[in-house]
């Protein structure tokens, strides 16, 4: 392991996480926030002395950067910044238990938006916007943001592509040009683009700029985090509707945007993972549609609050405009099955991709063609494109290990004594970074009465889910891998 280099890259990171606080500071400079001005000026302090003494401790490292070395510092890097992250809350004294506060800023990073605060009104403005921000930051992924903006070193053995592989969402990943500076530039720009316009269309609906702001954050980083108790609910359906198509448009492969500026419309209309996408928003719509016939009280309203639950809840973004947990049962089953599938690879959507989805789909078919006729060759095609073993085997063993952890971890967060329900849509709202579950960590609930034991499992359920599993895993294995 190249420790040296590790350390260096995580200096770096917070050096970016001090500076990306600093309009939070402004914030609470100006609104007279001083609490929140202690807890901002505090932690910059903390963050200057432990990426000093990492910068010191690791000059003159060697250049070679692995695949384990990319997992494993990812891993590092977004415990470590969530760890840092969160001494705004807890210095300010808004959030006076520190694993509450940890809690809170790993669910922003990881844009989960699963909170343990009753009401969010009374926090400082500072604190508001560095608590939405941090979805922002976690949606493209903050080392994705470094090797857009740091030179990369050309004999450093795969340092870029590493690090992109082992943070960016999705099955597989790729280049959008040759080199990956560019790519992770062109992913950033056409963030912030989209962030904007989402900005600018709530700004003509009336809405106030600082929500406006912190509403964009969260629904670009597909997070949830709002500014009021209520969500979104208190909105009028002009900035609820804008909410649903910009939650779709987040959780739409940034590849596919990359395409159309190229104008390869036809290689988007075809795209396989894009049209299941879509397809899956439009029957769960429409099916959830005709289960809440007379709920509300007009055909249109019941249309935009199933169309906007169905994208919150697909897009991993966790925003709510009613208490979805008092529908029907089969609504509810629906929106629980939306959780595991989630969004598609390469948006800043989780839950496990439409692309694994259909991945799994089209292996569990060839292996049933494979049973028939032995003899044949069969493969398993995407995009008209064949789909390597290695990438077939990847999405089984991620499979596996998503098993393995929503299951020990429902049994860890049983301890507590809430429902079936509550325990294990809690966990599949956490591990697929959604936020809100059902009963009592539904829409209109919180995770504050979760033990601490619980709570740090849900942490790692965050992490893990953002991070696509086999990074934590990485950093947990103790074999040593070159």
């Amino acid at each position: 392991m190249n420790y040296k280099m590790m350390g260096r890259l995580l200096a770096q990171i917070l050096i970016v996480e001090a500076v990306f606080m600093i309009p939070a500071l402004i914030i609470s400079l100006v609104g007279g926030e001083q609490q929140a001005v202690k807890g901002f000026i505090g932690t910059f302090i903390i963050i200057a002395v432990v990426a000093g003494i990492l910068l010191g401790l690791c000059r003159g490292g060697r250049k070679g950067f692995y695949a384990r070395e990319g997992m494993a510092s990812v891993a590092v890097c977004w415990i470590v910044m969530s760890i840092l992250g969160c001494l705004p809350f807890y210095l300010s004294r808004e959030i006076p238990s520190y694993i509450d506060a940890f809690f809170e800023i790993v669910s922003g990073f990881t844009t989960t938006g699963a909170s343990i605060l009753p009401e969010v009104e009374s926090l400082s403005k500072g604190i508001l916007y560095w608590r939405s921000f941090s979805h922002w930051v976690g949606g493209m992924g903050v080392l994705v943001f470094l090797l857009a903006i740091v030179p990369a070193d050309e004999k450093n053995s795969g340092f870029t592509m590493h690090l992109l592989r082992a943070e960016s969402p999705g099955p597989d990943v790729g280049k959008l040009v040759p080199r990956m500076r560019k790519t992770a530039s062109i992913l950033y720009i056409i963030y912030i683009v989209l962030t904007i316009l989402n900005i600018i269309f709530l700004l003509m609906g009336d809405m106030p700029v600082f929500d406006a702001v912190c509403t964009a954050f969260g629904t670009a980083g597909t997070g949830g985090f709002g500014v009021r108790n209520d969500s979104i609910a208190g909105y009028s359906p002009y900035i609820q509707n804008v909410c649903t198509v910009f939650m779709m448009l987040f959780g739409v492969n940034f590849s596919c945007y990359f395409l159309l500026l190229m104008k390869q419309v036809r290689s988007v209309l075809v795209d396989e993972e894009l049209r299941l996408y879509l397809g899956l928003f439009l029957g769960s719509v429409i099916l959830i549609l005709l289960d809440l016939r007379g709920f509300y009280d007009t055909l249109g309203e019941a249309l935009r609050h199933a169309a906007f639950q169905v994208a919150s809840i697909m897009t991993t973004t966790g925003f709510a405009t009613t208490d979805f947990d008092l529908w029907p049962s089969f609504s509810k089953s629906i929106l629980l099955c939306l959780m595991v599938v989630g969004a598609c690879a390469g948006s800043t959507g989780g839950g496990m991709k439409c692309a694994r989805f259909l991945l799994l789909v089209k292996s569990l078919k060839r292996n049933i063609r494979k049973f028939i006729h032995p003899q044949r060759v069969q493969v398993v095609r995407c995009n008209n494109r064949i789909i390597g073993e290695r990438v077939l085997e990847n999405t089984n063993i991620y499979l596996t290990a998503y098993v393995l952890i929503v299951l020990v971890s429902f049994l860890l967060v049983s301890l507590d004594g809430f429902s079936i329900t509550t325990n294990f849509s809690a966990v599949l709202a956490c591990f697929n970074n959604i936020g809100p579950g059902l009963e009592a960590v539904g829409p209109t609930c919180n995770y504050s009465s979760y033990s601490v034991l619980s709570k740090l499992v849900l942490i790692f359920d965050m992490l893990a889910g953002r991070l696509e599993i086999f990074p934590i895993l990485t950093l947990l294995s103790s074999r040593r891998y070159t």
